[in-house]
């Protein structure tokens, strides 16, 4: 699938996102940043990707932490999965927060977040009295198990 996308003025070095190998599910998003980014342990910041792209009807770009920075260094994405619409035209930022211990350093054009693009269906939904039952009925938050 061809999508339509633009890179921010003064960041054409970074290139277009791209899979890894060959049987990647995401592309890689970049920071477009001029200046070092030092997110301190509970902090949060908007990180710039310098991409704009046009997504698909049907589809939505999902974007998620990346699993090393996650496991070494405890940096996740606020709104993980944040979601990104079909009808957005503006640049794609990403909310890094530190949960670790550590000031973590974010420079320019380092891999900051995952990207998929995931094909979709709007419901339309119907009032009923009742929903059907199950085993687990209400049970959430844990109902199924020990963990």
């Amino acid at each position: 699938m061809k999508v339509n996308a633009k890179l921010k003025e003064g960041f054409e070095d970074l290139g277009f996102p791209k899979y890894e190998t060959e049987n990647s599910a995401a592309i890689d998003l970049r920071a477009a940043i001029e200046e070092t980014i030092i997110l301190k342990p509970g902090e949060h910041k908007l990180i710039s990707s310098g991409l704009f792209m046009e997504i698909p009807q049907g589809y939505n770009l999902r974007i998620t932490p990346r699993s090393g920075w996650a496991y070494k260094h405890g940096i996740s994405i606020v709104n993980s999965p944040g979601i990104i619409d079909a009808d957005y035209r503006g640049e794609i930022g990403v909310i890094l927060i530190n949960h670790g211990k550590k000031d973590y350093v974010i420079e320019r054009g380092d891999r900051i977040a995952q990207a998929t693009l995931s094909k979709f269906e709007q419901a339309e939904f119907t009032a009923v009295e009742e929903l059907s039952q199950t085993k687990r009925g209400d049970g959430g938050f844990g109902s199924t198990g020990k963990n």
